[in-house]
């Protein structure tokens, strides 16, 4: 099969032939339509993972993927040939990745039955941005009433936080600058705006004189954001390995780890399909163009970088 992968450590990532993995007892495999673009990729193509976990070469990258079960493991049950699927590789070691024509992940976490009204596209980009999201929603602890404040609004995670927040009942204040960006926050339901390039927490207190009940802190210093929450907030942060990377006796810092459960994909993946969210694509490359993706997203992104697997 044609997947992303490198050789060795060091080795840049290619488009190369490498064999079809096999499902082992408890895996199904996934016949890959699209995958998208992840943080993570590019840092394991950098070797920033080298020693803190295990390698498998050929490594392949990638961690979310959409696409129809081909293939059933011994022992699993709720998965069938055919099914639509989508989620995100879960596995202890880094290897079978996404950004091929076939992935195996097991079907006990990771994996979730994609609606026929959801593309393949909305479900590649929706696995790891989304269950993110979710989490640090859920870790945030909002309510009707509340004010939350969504750092790194623009980016994928951003958006799904946006629309779960708004869901929730909160008020949310989005980060962003350009005349795009704002476009994009306000219209999936951010009330206010803050510009990322200048003083967030500044501009937070002039309109919020006491701070916001809440900040999920996906992008930016999170010490610099800490002054914009009241006393006795949440901070919930994907970027923080542990509460005591920002010490305050005035709210709860909590650290969010994206755990995609099947309910978690579940419940991302009904929202989609009962339009209570939308995944934002900015824009689809086909495997050959694996390369300018990452140097895309490396340049910054409004939404999903999304990779089609012919």
């Amino acid at each position: 099969m044609r997947a992303v992968a490198f050789a060795e450590f060091g080795a840049a990532p290619e488009v190369q032939d490498i064999a079809i993995p096999e499902p082992a007892e408890g895996e199904v495999r996934v016949q890959v339509r699209a995958a998208s673009v992840n943080g993570i990729d590019l840092a394991i193509a950098a070797g920033y993972l080298n020693g803190m976990m295990e390698h498998r070469f050929p490594v392949v990258l990638g961690k979310d993927f959409a696409g129809v079960v081909d293939a059933v493991g011994a022992g699993v049950e709720g998965y069938a040939v055919g099914d639509r699927v989508f989620g995100v590789v879960t596995k202890a070691f880094l290897g079978d990745g996404s950004f091929g024509e076939y992935v195996t992940v097991p079907a006990a976490v990771g994996l979730a039955t994609l609606p026929d009204v959801v593309s393949f596209t909305e479900g590649a980009a929706l696995g790891l941005a989304g269950t993110a999201a979710a989490d640090a929603v859920d870790a945030a602890q909002l309510g009707a009433g509340q004010v939350v404040l969504v750092a790194g609004a623009t980016g994928g995670v951003g958006n799904q936080a946006v629309q779960l927040a708004v869901r929730s009942g909160a008020t949310v204040v989005a980060t962003a600058h350009s005349t795009e960006e704002e476009a994009l926050v306000t219209g999936l339901g951010a009330v206010e705006v803050v510009d990322y390039r200048e003083d967030v927490a500044a501009q937070i207190l002039v309109a919020h004189p006491e701070g916001v009940d809440a900040v999920i802190h996906l992008a930016g210093d999170a010490a610099a954001l800490l002054p914009a929450l009241r006393d006795g907030g949440r901070f919930a942060s994907t970027l923080l390995g542990s509460s005591e990377q920002l010490p305050t006796e005035s709210a709860t810092v909590v650290p969010v780890y994206a755990s995609p459960s099947t309910a978690t994909l579940d419940r991302l993946a009904e929202n989609v399909a009962q339009q209570h969210t939308t995944v934002t694509i900015e824009r689809v490359y086909p495997l050959d163009q694996f390369g300018q993706a990452f140097a895309d997203f490396r340049a910054g992104t409004v939404g999903k970088l999304v990779i089609l697997i012919d």
